[in-house]
């Protein structure tokens, strides 16, 4: 059987359904990217702090570092419903699944990231006069996020593959709906073909918008979003200043 020979048409006839699966794994990923982040940057602040609490961070890091999502998705959806005696929809279950498994990846890009900043940059921000909690949130956090970034882009790509692997529990993404269609079908090569080739674009998509969110931190103003983002620097630090000079 040749390449020709292959229904090819049963993509743009099914396109719908395949995108239907994406948006599924795109909203599944995204609140579970929210929740990575804070639960990540919880977790970093935690492991630069004093025993034993720097000891429960370590534990679950390496902890979740080591289990696979497949395994995860199981474990929340047959194992926690059942000892906390909650039904977990499928949907509900792979956001907790993705947001157990990549806090724990977060935490260490944050923790890099917040040892990459410079001493003295807390230091001098002690010396005009801040609390440890403004040093933190007005000038540690801001450059820790613009170094983390790259490396969040790069996570949140592993997070909408990752979301391929809920099909065993019935989460209609791109790989479920696929399986559906090849049921229906018979075309398993045609369809797995377009369901690979989707989460390709998605990935480069996903680089794009998070080198353009990069590029807007690290570069002089240009385009709508670096200016906005600027803007709202000048202002912070106008208001610190403000606040050091009374």
């Amino acid at each position: 059987m040749g390449f020709a020979d292959y229904d090819w048409g049963l993509i743009w006839d099914n396109h719908q359904i395949l995108l239907d699966g994406l948006l599924t794994a795109a909203k599944v990923s995204v609140i579970a990217l929210v929740i990575s982040i804070a639960g990540g940057l919880l977790l970093a602040v935690m492991r630069q702090s004093k025993p034993p609490i720097s000891w429960i961070a370590i534990a679950y890091i390496n902890v979740f570092r080591g289990v696979p999502a497949l395994v995860s998705v199981i474990w929340v959806y047959f194992g926690i419903s059942l000892l906390l005696g909650v039904n977990f929809t499928v949907f509900q279950a792979g956001v907790i699944a993705l947001s157990l498994l990549y806090s724990a990846f977060m935490a260490e890009i944050f923790r890099s990231a917040l040892d990459a900043v410079p001493p003295g940059h807390r230091e001098a921000g002690q010396a005009l006069g801040m609390r440890s909690s403004r040093v933190f949130f007005s000038v540690i956090l801001p450059q820790a996020i613009k170094i983390a970034l790259p490396n969040l882009g790069s996570m949140y790509i592993g997070m909408v593959k990752d979301t391929s692997t809920f099909t065993v529990i019935g989460l209609l993404e791109v790989v479920r709906v696929t399986q559906n269609l090849v049921s229906q079908t018979f075309q398993p090569f045609v369809l797995y073909t377009a369901a690979a080739a989707i989460y390709v674009l998605a990935a480069f998509v996903i680089d794009i918008v998070f080198r353009l969110v990069e590029g807007a931190y690290a570069r002089p103003p240009r385009g709508a979003v670096s200016q906005v983002l600027r803007s709202r620097q000048r202002r912070r630090i106008e208001q610190l200043m403000a606040e050091v000079g009374s």
